[in-house]
């Protein structure tokens, strides 16, 4: 008996529980209509309500000039000026609209308008799912959000998030831009947008594009990944991670960054980069490397900083700490570049060394000069103890030369005729027509003239105060073959592009690289929306409607 008791006990709770989760849905009340009426031959099943007509279902009520009221199916057909009021979140007014209290779902249509505190849709139909907070429409809607105006073929908005979300041809319209894609989430409230797929972001200072980012359109800042780059009208910025201020007009990009400067034809590259459009200036660092075009050559230059500033045709590149270059027959280091377009002036500054061929040439301050008008290099200018030095051609010695200063020209783009003035001294292997060595002279002069030909010492002359001997190899000892201040540096001579980064950042540009190709392998999915976005109005109370709004709400 007491196991049946308890059995019985048992079933009548589990009825009681399975009805608390499977509650009938609650009615729909008529709070108010001028007239009611039944028409069983026209509408069966429905009371007709005329005039003033007001409805509540569940915390909604709704509004319009006549409805047919079908009670057993718990529905309504709304008609005229019909608006369906949620609180103080959403107001859905139309021509017409239908609701079911049983799956708690709107349908309005005829010029149908929802209104939030913070946007307003403006549609033909809009469906509205109170069970899960949605609204979505499926024809071309409109919205308006203090600045932004949001045009897309269909979308879907989240009430409780306050986001609308659009999966095709959506255009976002500012006073300052444009921005269009075919997966955009928007929150009104915030003004925060995240595109996903081909993007494109146009205004009249520049033009962006992402397949993924993120852009706050109130504050103007924006964070860009997946192919991403800003086009102005003379550059281009792009890296695995840009970071873009419209109001200050900053851009910051991360790993495997790129600008490319389409006037001057020339490339900065690295692995940071801050680009101030402002003041025409760049700052670029962790394995930076310029890149501009000389002669139908590129030469390239890399500081383990590099800034580049002003406008087009007044540039001036700026390198820092164990500065090297490159170009196809002459390379170099030094402490500090500065290179100046306008001028073509371009300064090896601190203990620079340049190889032009196969010489070597150094003093305490490099001046390389180019012509603007042909794009080539003009001179070398070598202040304070210039020292040249090239190894013989077929012997094991080094031909040399030093003095005070030293003025080159170019032809060709190669080092031709070059002077070395004040106190100069030189030795030289002299070679007959036959190649063979007919001596080693050494002189010291006022003046010394070398033309070089194909990147060799193919003549030289001695001006004013001229001393010169020439004596045989087997007479000359190995130490009166060096004048005072030799080093060769052939060790350290830059032979490719390559050679222009010491091995840590190589290492560094390895570990970012490689980290790029894995993160390019990876599936593009949408960016993680961020806290400042999820708790906007955690900071700043959500905005209420306004009695204007609510007046205009229900016109």
């Amino acid at each position: 008996m007491k196991k049946l008791l308890f059995f019985i006990s048992f079933c009548l709770l589990l009825v009681n529980v399975q009805g608390v989760f499977a509650q009938a849905p609650k009615k729909i009340i008529v709070e108010n209509s001028d007239f009611s009426d039944v028409n069983e031959v026209e509408i069966p099943g429905a009371l007709l309500l005329t005039g003033n007509v007001k409805i509540n279902h569940d915390g909604v009520v709704l509004t319009c000039n006549k409805a047919y009221f079908f009670q057993k199916e718990n529905y309504i057909k709304a008609f005229g000026n019909v608006q369906l009021v949620q609180g103080d979140t959403l107001y859905l007014n139309s021509k017409y609209a239908e609701y079911s209290g049983n799956v708690k779902k709107a349908f309005a249509t005829g010029n149908a308008v929802m209104t939030s505190p913070d946007a307003t849709l403006q549609t033909d139909t809009i469906n509205f799912d109170r069970n899960v907070q949605e609204v979505f429409y499926n024809t071309k809607g409109t919205i308006v959000n203090k600045d932004n105006t949001l045009v897309s073929k269909s979308g879907r908005y989240y009430v409780a998030q306050k986001k609308f979300q659009f999966l095709t041809e959506v255009t976002l319209t500012n006073p300052k831009y444009v921005m269009k894609s075919n997966h955009l989430d928007y929150y009104s409230n915030s003004g925060h947008s995240y595109l996903f797929g081909p993007s494109t972001i146009t205004s009249k200072t520049n033009y962006i594009y992402t397949e993924n980012g993120f852009y706050d359109t109130k504050k103007n800042l924006a964070h860009f990944l997946r192919k991403s780059y800003i086009k102005y009208d003379d550059r281009r910025i792009e890296g695995d991670s840009l970071f873009y201020n419209r109001n200050t007009e900053f851009a910051s990009a991360t790993r495997n960054v790129k600008i490319t400067d389409s006037i001057n034809k020339g490339i900065v590259k690295g692995h940071y980069a801050e680009l101030y459009k402002l003041k025409d200036s760049m700052f670029v660092t962790k394995r930076a490397v310029a890149i501009n075009l000389v002669e139908k050559d590129s030469v390239y230059i890399h500081g383990k900083k590099l800034m580049v500033t002003g406008k087009e045709g007044e540039r001036i590149i700026r390198a820092f700490n164990n500065v090297r270059f490159y170009k196809i027959d002459m390379s170099g280091k030094c402490d500090s570049l500065h290179s100046n377009s306008k001028t073509a002036l371009t300064k090896l500054i601190k203990n620079p060394i340049l190889w032009n061929g196969e010489s070597q040439i150094t003093g305490d301050l490099m001046h390389l000069i180019g012509d603007n008008k042909t794009r080539k290099l003009d001179s070398l200018k070598v202040f304070n103890n210039t020292f040249l030095i090239s190894k013989d051609t077929l012997g094991t010695g080094y031909n040399q030369v030093k003095g005070l200063n030293l003025f080159g020209k170019f032809r060709d783009g190669k080092l031709h005729d070059v002077d070395i003035i004040k106190n100069t001294e030189a030795i030289y292997y002299a070679r007959n027509s036959a190649n063979e060595l007919v001596g080693i002279d050494k002189s010291v002069s006022s003046r010394i003239n070398l033309i070089i030909e194909n990147n060799q010492v193919d003549n030289i002359t001695l001006f004013k105060n001229v001393q010169s001997d020439s004596y045989p190899e087997d007479e000359l000892a190995e130490n009166d073959r060096k004048l005072k201040g030799f080093v060769w540096r052939g060790d350290e001579r830059i032979k490719s592009k390559d050679d222009i980064f010491p091995p840590e950042e190589n290492e560094l540009n390895d570990k970012l690289v490689k980290e790029g190709k894995a993160e390019d392998a990876k599936p593009n999915v949408p960016m993680k929306v961020r806290k400042e976005t999820l708790n906007y109005d955690k900071k700043k109370p959500a905005a209420k409607a306004s009695t204007a709004t609510k007046a205009k709400a229900k016109k």
